[in-house]
């Protein structure tokens, strides 16, 4: 078994080669260490200034920034059952949701990362969204939240924005 630092170094460096977020079960198994070890090495490699995301899906390094930087904060407003609406208009027009934000009036700024991206990731968060029967966080906020999102183009965008505008989804 490689020491702490040294299996640290060696997750960061997995991590790089991944193209998705890598589940704490398999960093454990990958290790072989438990899967508390692996949330004390995040927690570590975190507090060492590694920009280690922690997604609905497992750990991921941020993704490399969209070329010529396509990537907006849109606000939205709906209630639950359109929850797989926006994220469908999204999706299809080519747009990868990095996550949703809502503003609380006590603890300020709350920020939850989703990456979605293909209607497959929207049918997998919406299945663990029903199993957990977690409530969204935009239901602290009567339905009002952001996402930040990015495309490849910035039509792709602008095509979203107009269509959850035409659906009553779009906050101006």
């Amino acid at each position: 078994m490689a020491s702490g630092v040294t299996r640290r170094r060696r997750i960061v460096q997995w991590m790089r080669g991944r193209n998705g977020p890598v589940p704490g079960t398999e960093l454990a198994r990958h290790f072989r260490v438990s899967r508390q070890c692996v949330v004390q090495d995040i927690a570590i490699l975190r507090a060492e200034r590694n920009d280690i995301l922690s997604t609905p899906q497992g750990y991921r390094l941020p993704a490399k920034q969209v070329p010529d930087g396509h990537r907006v904060v849109i606000a939205c407003q709906h209630g639950p059952e359109r929850t797989e609406e926006e994220l469908q208009v999204f999706v299809d027009n080519g747009v990868r949701v990095l996550d949703v934000i809502v503003e609380h009036a006590l603890y300020g700024e709350m920020r939850g990362s989703l990456m979605i991206e293909s209607r497959a990731d929207v049918q997998d968060f919406l299945r663990r969204w029903r199993s957990t029967k977690a409530s969204l966080l935009s239901s602290l906020t009567r339905g009002v939240h952001l996402h930040t999102v990015e495309a490849s183009k910035p039509e792709m965008i602008a095509r979203a924005r107009a269509e959850l505008q035409s659906r009553g989804i779009l906050l101006k």
